[in-house]
């Protein structure tokens, strides 16, 4: 990734705040690996100056960067971004066929065949 430059366009109001919540999270987690910048950022390919803007939300850096940072801090995305351990929204309440897959999924293999097996046969004849 070498080459890397830090992106240094204006930022509306919800990236910077974006930034700036981001920043902490990058250099706790640094240091919590025993980390320098200078070796977080060899291993993204840019400059330690760089690197330290992003640990203060300075910089805006690019999306792709997410997942290089993320694995050189041995953290998930959803990790770096503060998205762990959020349950996911849902809409209304589970719909009755999606319980019923849910349900499927924990039988033990041979029975899910069998399951499997009728579904299919019911939706052949349904098509008929």
């Amino acid at each position: 990734m070498a080459g890397l430059t830090p992106n240094r366009t204006t930022v509306n109001s919800h990236d910077e705040q974006f930034f700036r919540a981001i920043a902490p999270r990058i250099a706790q987690a640094r240091k919590k690996q025993g980390l320098t910048q200078q070796q977080v950022a060899t291993q993204l390919g840019m400059a330690q100056q760089t690197y330290a803007h992003y640990e203060v939300g300075d910089v805006r850096f690019p999306a792709s960067t997410l997942p290089l940072l993320a694995q050189a801090l041995s953290l998930t995305v959803e990790e770096l971004l503060g998205q762990e351990g959020k349950p996911k929204a849902r809409k209304g309440p589970t719909p009755r066929i999606q319980q019923q897959l849910e349900r499927i999924s924990q039988l033990p293999k041979p029975k899910q065949h069998v399951v499997l097996e009728m579904l299919e046969m019911v939706l052949a004849q349904a098509s008929n």
